[in-house]
């Protein structure tokens, strides 16, 4: 229900980092915040509560990856998609830590398989990631 609240007070935010690896339960962790991304140039959305981590992204790749995910019979919400989550998940590990991300990483390719490995290449590719993708997923199928 936070996720709800929080894109109905943001309708241009999309559910991002450590909220949208849990929703793809590619981690075990409950986010303390809501994590929700805008475009770069837009106002930021402050909201009090529920906590929310606001990021803003490149309005050039701000709606790669973007799905609509059921938060409540009906009510639908956007949320980035699961090869979009780890990669981001990656370029960010050191504020998202290591071992989440490499751990988001190793559950996603074991789900998805080499669909997965395709798809998330391709969203690497898209935001300019792939040196930071290759040696992981290299790293993680070893």
């Amino acid at each position: 229900m936070d996720l709800l609240a929080v894109c109905t007070r943001a309708p241009r935010a999309v559910v991002c980092g450590e909220s949208a690896l849990a929703l793809h339960e590619l981690i075990d962790d409950i986010p303390t915040a809501v994590h929700v991304a805008v475009p770069r140039g837009t106002r930021r959305p402050t909201i009090s509560f529920p906590p929310t981590v606001v990021a803003q992204y490149t309005p050039r790749t701000f709606t790669l990856g973007v799905e609509r995910f059921e938060a409540a019979p009906g009510e639908t919400i956007p949320v980035y998609n699961a090869a979009r989550s780890v990669v981001d998940a990656m370029r960010h590990r050191s504020r998202v830590g290591d071992t989440l991300a490499l751990s988001a990483l190793g559950r996603y390719l074991r789900r998805d398989g080499r669909s997965g490995i395709d798809e998330i290449q391709h969203v690497a590719r898209e935001l300019g990631a792939l040196s930071v993708i290759r040696p992981a997923v290299e790293a993680v199928l070893a």
